[in-house]
């Protein structure tokens, strides 16, 4: 398995309860980004994967390192066992969420932008259609096709026999293939959209706005009813672009790399409001995910402030 994983501004270290810097320490350090990445995977949502690699944490300072011959796959077995936990818990509150439920923003180093293929799978785009899995599916496609981790160590991490791993590693594989953005796009060409996208929502070109977004575009918004935002999908040009409109004429729209992606933050009286992110297919924008949920912005907020 690759060692490959998302290094953001927040991917701090572990210490060992003596406060002495150990083998146990250094390995679980040395591996920290890939096991957050498989949790934030698993959960779509950064803190809960931070919960899961504490517990990860908790577990691995105990176990007896002598009798672990691949420190990196029992890491990952445990990291994925405290997800894959997590998720059944998190997916019984999603079914009673407050409108769309989008994932936690993640701002992403540009190293994570020039792996192809580990940005397509943190993508907002992509993590919705890894909600769409079960939870077995969705840990064994991320394991699999993500980090190309062996069958027979899926297997211990999922409790899964190999012969059924594989298979459940073809039905989620199906599964994603019909629902993923249809093309790759690059990051220049994301870039340039919402370089013109930004341009038309700024300067009230409405005419710009209609040419950018494809007829059948969706538009999610996550409030989590805590702020102010639709409870359903809005969709079609002609809808999506009114309430694109609509957005504060005093807000401060900045470029950021979100989730792999260049995507948008907006700033009203100097605080986060929205993280918005795109989908584009055949160089339309066919998909906007604005997550504007307070408590899913607060990490967002805090590294913005760190790396300015």
């Amino acid at each position: 398995m690759s060692e490959r994983g998302t290094r953001t501004a927040d991917a701090g270290g572990a210490h060992a309860r003596d406060g002495r810097t150990d083998s146990a320490t250094e390995a679980f350090v040395a591996h920290r980004n890939l096991l957050f990445t498989v949790a934030y995977e698993m959960l779509g949502s950064a803190a809960d994967a931070e919960d899961a690699l504490q517990e990860t944490w908790l577990r691995w300072v105990d176990v007896d390192l002598a009798t672990v011959r691949d420190q990196r796959a029992y890491l990952v077995r445990i990291a994925t066992r405290q997800a894959l936990i997590r998720l059944r818990t998190l997916r019984r509150r999603r079914e009673s969420y407050v409108g769309p439920w989008l994932p936690e923003p993640l701002l992403t180093a540009p190293d994570v932008a020039e792996d192809v293929e580990l940005a397509d799978s943190v993508s907002m785009a992509m993590l919705l259609v890894l909600e769409t899995l079960a939870p077995t599916e969705r840990a064994v496609f991320v394991l699999r096709e993500v980090f190309d981790l062996p069958y027979d160590d899926i297997a211990e991490a999922v409790d899964k026999s190999p012969a059924a791993v594989r298979q459940i590693a073809h039905r989620a594989r199906a599964h994603v293939a019909a629902r993923r953005p249809r093309e790759a796009v690059s990051r220049a060409e994301t870039r340039e959209a919402l370089a013109g996208f930004q341009q038309a929502i700024e300067t009230g070109d409405l005419r710009r706005l209609l040419d950018m977004i494809a007829p059948d575009v969706v538009l999610l918004t996550d409030g989590g009813g805590v702020v102010r935002a639709a409870t359903a999908p809005v969709e079609g040009a002609q809808t999506v672009a009114a309430v694109l409109s609509r957005i504060d004429a005093t807000a401060l729209l900045q470029p950021a790399q979100i989730n792999g992606f260049p995507a948008l933050t907006i700033h009203i009286d100097g605080a986060i409001d929205t993280v918005l992110a795109v989908r584009i297919d055949a160089g339309l924008i066919t998909g906007l995910y604005a997550v504007r949920n307070p408590a899913k912005l607060s990490r967002v907020a805090r590294e913005t402030a760190v790396s300015r």
